[in-house]
């Protein structure tokens, strides 16, 4: 079966009540979470989290205000660069890395992995490959994290063959098979949050892992249904349909085999 290691990478500050509606005008962290994903000796990293890139390149211009409003930590050997390092895991041992999303906190490393090809959704990579300055912003991407030879080194999850999924899975019915993993990583839309937003379920010794991505910010989201607050809303792709994608990982969580993971609730 598949094996999941987890990963932070920094984290971002941001008030309490953006992520939850009544939570308080608080200062929260989120971390910039990754895990690495093995079936058989072949990996790959399900998003980078945040890397020096980052601050570089919200150092200056319209993007210091990213930078700004959801205030960013790495400490030294944070990066999953340097982390991997410490771990003896070569750069050049992830086969793919998987983007969940194009917000500069899940793709800040990409520049690291030099050997590593990539795999998203195509209606992600589609919306955002265009947007530059104030336009990129608000989708939260930064054009310069995107590594210059990127799609002659991507893959798009639409290409991958389609399956039905298992009942235990439910109200989720179908994905994509990610090739290479014996069928044990099913790749899914999870539309709202961004454009070409997905997620992952895993099929582990201890039954399924759901990768949700940012389907939801804190369990609280999904758990209880208490929603973000409605300026959140101002940043999302299609707030009506992250509320439907909301719903839906609410009736996933009554399922007793399948275990969720965010990729910014605090505790993992």
């Amino acid at each position: 079966m598949a094996k999941i290691i987890p990963f932070k990478a920094g984290y971002c500050t941001h008030i309490a009540c953006m992520v939850m509606r009544g939570a308080g005008f608080h200062v929260c962290q989120f971390p910039a979470r990754a895990w690495l994903i093995e079936v058989d000796g072949y990996r790959w990293l399900w998003d980078t989290g945040y890397a020096e890139y980052f601050q570089q390149y919200t150092q200056s211009g319209i993007f210091k205000l990213y930078q700004k409003t959801t205030p960013v930590y790495l400490k030294q050997g944070e990066s999953l660069k340097a982390q991997f390092a410490t771990l003896g895991i070569e750069l050049a041992s992830i086969q793919n890395v998987i983007i969940s999303h194009f917000h500069g906190d899940h793709i800040a490393g990409l520049k690291d992995f030099i050997h590593s090809r990539f795999i998203c959704s195509q209606k992600g990579w589609q919306t955002v490959k265009p947007l530059h300055g104030f336009f990129a912003l608000k989708q939260g991407f930064v054009p310069d994290l995107i590594p210059d030879d990127f799609e002659q080194r991507v893959s798009f999850l639409e290409q991958f063959e389609c399956c039905t999924l298992a009942p235990e899975l439910s109200p989720f019915t179908h994905g994509y098979i990610l090739p290479n993993s014996k069928k044990q990583v099913i790749l899914v839309p999870l539309p709202g949050h961004a454009a070409g937003h997905i997620g992952a379920f895993i099929l582990t010794d201890e039954g399924w892992t759901f990768l949700a991505s940012d389907a939801a910010w804190v369990k609280a989201n999904y758990k209880e249904l208490k929603k973000p607050s409605r300026l959140a809303q101002l940043i999302m792709d299609d707030p009506r349909a992250y509320h439907q994608t909301l719903n839906q990982l609410h009736q996933l969580s009554y399922q007793p085999n399948v275990t969720i993971y965010l990729s910014h609730e605090d505790e993992q």
